[in-house]
């Protein structure tokens, strides 16, 4: 059987990452960054699971104990039309429960957006969009010509068509944030996969596997834990789940581990209703074509969290390496 935390290929594929971290993202942060098939070539946050100025000082903090270097951006700051909504409840104040982290700071204005990101880039990308996708809204409004040139595939967490919602009962956080520009972004035709709960309710994270973490004494290990024990105490109160979801790892490890994930397309459509409607992305003969991953293959998923995440955080020593490995 082939190994999955093995590399399979020389030649790392060239990623950029949307995001707004966010303790699952956390881990699918981690994750891309240790795992030599990719090549991550930027990150660029947005709000979502906290507001911009948290998810930018998480991205930092990530990527240092990652000890890898990346460029960071800003996307969005807020919805394109909708009032600003953050999930302090699931993911705590700062946006990494009860992880040590430093003060937010001021983001300025010459940080890079996501099509600054994708200017960048000698050769198309994959883009992974981990939050709600208002950034690549915005890059497509400002030059829709250059998104389709950088972008030669779109994996994104976010919608559900079969599975509940886990905002209201039709929607999904990412897609209930701000379905404008979901709207957007299924309007552009890009050659999107979207990856919602139908799939990413199945990968529940145990209470052991954060216990471990807890008991091996690692830096790393203990931070990473102090994430998720705020994530699984949410889980518990709102759902009365033993562990917690972590949704935004599966895009990744499809990217690891190709075929993981069983895509089928589906024409999509989004209702920008402002009642319990909102955010739902539905089935819809007239909507735009979408492959959605229906079912997943959850044991390569998790050996690549084992290995390449867990095992490596019980490990580490967790220095942080120098701020000047984090580009702006």
């Amino acid at each position: 059987m082939t190994d999955p935390t093995r590399p399979s290929s020389p030649v790392p594929t060239p990623v950029i990452i949307d995001t707004d971290p966010g303790i699952d993202d956390m881990l699918a942060l981690l994750l891309a960054l240790g795992s030599p098939e990719l090549e991550v070539r930027g990150i660029s946050v947005s709000y979502g699971n906290t507001v911009v100025e948290n998810a930018y000082r998480n991205a930092v903090v990530i990527a240092r104990r990652a000890g890898k270097r990346t460029t960071l951006g800003v996307g969005a700051r807020r919805p394109l039309a909708r009032p600003l909504a953050v999930a302090s409840e699931t993911h705590g104040e700062s946006g990494l429960g009860y992880a040590a982290v430093p003060p937010a700071g001021v983001i300025l204005d010459f940080v890079k957006s996501l099509d600054r990101l994708l200017t960048d880039q000698p050769e198309p990308v994959t883009l992974v969009t981990l939050g709600p996708v208002t950034s690549l809204a915005l890059a497509l409004r400002r030059d829709a010509a250059l998104v389709r040139d950088k972008v030669k595939r779109h994996i994104a967490m976010i919608g559900n068509v079969a599975a509940q919602g886990n905002t209201t009962r039709y929607a999904e956080f990412n897609a209930w944030c701000d379905p404008e520009a979901l709207d957007v972004v299924l309007r552009a035709e890009l050659p999107t996969e979207m990856v919602g709960l139908d799939v990413t309710r199945q990968l529940v994270l145990a209470p052991s596997e954060a216990t471990r973490l807890a008991h091996s004494g690692a830096a790393q290990g203990v931070w990473i834990h102090d994430a998720l024990r705020f994530y699984m105490e949410f889980h518990k109160r709102q759902e009365g789940l033993e562990g917690c979801i972590v949704n935004d790892v599966l895009p990744i490890a499809e990217l690891l581990h190709p075929g993981l994930l069983s895509f089928e397309e589906q024409r999509l459509t989004v209702d920008l209703d402002e009642a319990e409607h909102r955010g739902h992305t539905r089935v819809d003969p007239e909507g735009t074509p979408v492959k959605v991953a229906m079912r997943a293959d959850l044991g390569p998923v998790r050996r690549l969290l084992s290995e390449r995440v867990f095992r490596w955080a019980a490990r580490a020593a967790g220095a942080p390496i120098a701020s000047e490995e984090v580009q702006v």
